[in-house]
């Protein structure tokens, strides 16, 4: 199987106003006969991050094993825990500092109540990273999926004690990745 390739942005006239209009770049998929596919943009700013964690939300909610997790047990309100969660990822992808809480504890509170399992870590990982490469791809989009492997591993393991297999596969690491670890954490995270 070829790999796919970029095609150049492509620019064509306007008829009505005789200016050129620029078009979005491509992927030529060999797969699919050369097919040319436009390109998922990647995370930019604030906005795109919204639009993923609502996505996300949307899916995890519907989860069958998730949730009740959400709905169920933690109540979860969207509009009250979006912009949390929205702080949270812009710190991560884009060191804004903008997320100042500490992200184990309301999971720890929540264990108490629901009994997390690698299971649970696992299946959010999984939505997670599904959400975001529908949604985007390049640079950015890839350190949401690392990141989130890095994180489903420590948060797993610190409240099960156990580092999910998904997370090992997929970036973490056996022993949590320390430094995404309440331990040890980045600038902003404090």
């Amino acid at each position: 199987m070829t790999a796919a390739r970029y095609a150049a942005p492509m620019c064509s006239l306007d008829p009505a106003s005789g200016s050129r209009q620029r078009h979005d770049p491509y992927i030529i998929v060999p797969a699919l006969g050369d097919v040319l596919v436009r390109s998922r943009d990647d995370i930019a700013d604030r906005a795109d991050i919204v639009g993923l964690v609502r996505d996300f939300y949307g899916r995890a909610f519907a989860d069958e094993l998730l949730g009740r997790i959400f709905v169920d047990i933690a109540h979860m309100d969207l509009e009250v825990h979006l912009p949390v969660m929205c702080d949270f990822w812009q710190t991560v992808l884009f060191h804004t500092g903008t997320y100042r809480r500490n992200a184990l504890q309301p999971h720890q509170r929540l264990h108490a109540r629901a009994n997390l399992t690698p299971a649970h870590f696992a299946r959010w990982l999984e939505l997670w990273r599904a959400t975001v490469g529908d949604r985007h791809a390049r640079p950015k989009a890839e350190l949401a999926k690392l990141q989130s492997s890095r994180i489903a591993g420590a948060m797993g393991r610190r409240i099960t004690g156990t580092t999910p297999a998904a997370a090992v596969a997929r970036g973490g690491s056996e022993r949590g990745a320390p430094h995404c670890s309440t331990d040890a954490r980045p600038d902003g995270f404090r």
